[in-house]
């Protein structure tokens, strides 16, 4: 009857322990899934770091090209040359790249740089022109726009006594 209880005690005692270490287990495969995770997040943040890097020195080279593109006048070079351009931009746009569209609208500071302003009738601090290209990388601006706005012109209403 004692070897019975002893036993019985015994068994008790080792399921705990079984219990326990399971539970040890558990945890330490829950912080090891946390980790990974982690880990993996932060690998897709140096990556997009590094691609932001690489695409902004890239951006010279584009507008390189822009700028080029138009003052060549034999037709076997622009083709070339326009080709080259293309398989650039459809690179980029690949890794998420995009010109930031702003003639026309509301200056925005997240994305205009102002450089200069005109007078006109149109409606302050519309953009009336794209001064220098800027661009989006996925959602994040990497090089804003320059751009002149829109100072609306005020007209006199009033007599004019000079």
């Amino acid at each position: 009857m004692d070897e019975i209880s002893e036993l019985k005690k015994q068994l008790e005692e080792q399921t705990r322990q079984a219990k326990e270490r399971l539970d040890q287990l558990k945890y330490l495969q829950a912080d090891f899934e946390n980790f990974r995770k982690w880990y993996e997040k932060e690998k897709d943040v140096v990556t997009s770091l590094a691609n932001e890097r690489l695409i902004q020195d890239l951006l010279v080279i584009l507008d390189d090209f822009e700028q080029a593109l138009p003052s060549l006048e034999q037709e076997k070079n622009r083709e070339g040359m326009q080709m080259v351009y293309k398989k650039l931009v459809k690179i980029l746009s690949g890794y998420g790249l995009k010109p930031i569209d702003c003639v026309g609208k509301k200056f925005d500071p997240h994305f205009h740089e102002v450089i200069c302003t005109g007078k006109c009738n149109q409606e302050q601090n519309t953009v009336l022109e794209d001064l220098g290209k800027g661009y989006l990388l996925k959602s994040k601006v990497i090089r804003p726009s320059k751009v002149k706005i829109a100072e609306h012109i005020m007209e006199n209403s009033g007599e004019n006594n000079g």
